[in-house]
């Protein structure tokens, strides 16, 4: 059993394991390597002059692994809730979450699978995107969104800070106060 599942390690999905993993919550990230950021050249990607998408990809999946985040190579299926539990299914086996963040990037098929609401995309490009809050939370428990797929822009420091911004939502709600994560100079 994990506290948090993060389904994609793009930038969304590598960014909100990397918090969720440093603040302590047991977290596994299910990837199927389906990134359109490997496919991609950054020059505007703030604190990277410039980096190639699998890099950058690279680069996310080993901070969330040093913190302790569990990457796993799978392709998720479908999402059941029972219990307050999340069970992810993937086509080699089945995981339990209590949480679950979704950041597939421009696929849809898993939310459309588990019956997740979607809505019209902004994007170009993206002709769908998981209707949730702006804090991230679908409609179904325990499940949020982030990334290109939960409806922010497709560019790389936008998802990343968006993956951010949904791992300390989530991890403030398990906490029950608002988690804040400032790491400050060692003198």
């Amino acid at each position: 059993m994990y506290e948090i599942a993060v389904i994609g390690a793009g930038p969304a999905g590598a960014s909100a394991a990397l918090f969720t993993a440093k603040a302590g919550k047991k977290t596994i990230v299910l990837d199927s390597d389906q990134s359109v950021t490997k496919r991609a050249w950054i020059e505007n990607h703030y604190g990277a002059p410039e980096i190639t998408g699998p890099d950058l990809v690279a680069a996310g999946k080993k901070q969330a692994e040093k913190f302790g985040a569990e990457i796993v190579s799978a392709k998720v299926t479908k999402l059941s809730v029972s219990d307050g539990i999340v069970t992810v299914e993937t086509e080699g086996g089945t995981y339990e979450a209590k949480h679950v963040i979704i950041a597939t990037g421009m696929f849809t098929d898993l939310a459309e699978a588990s019956g997740i609401r979607t809505k019209p995309g902004t994007e170009p490009r993206i002709k769908t995107v998981i209707d949730c809050t702006p804090d991230g939370q679908t409609n179904l428990e325990g499940v949020w969104a982030a990334g290109t797929v939960a409806g922010v822009s497709m560019h790389t420091i936008i998802t990343a800070g968006d993956g951010a911004k949904v791992a300390i939502n989530v991890i403030s709600e398990i906490n029950g106060e608002r988690y804040v994560d400032h790491d400050v100079l060692k003198s």
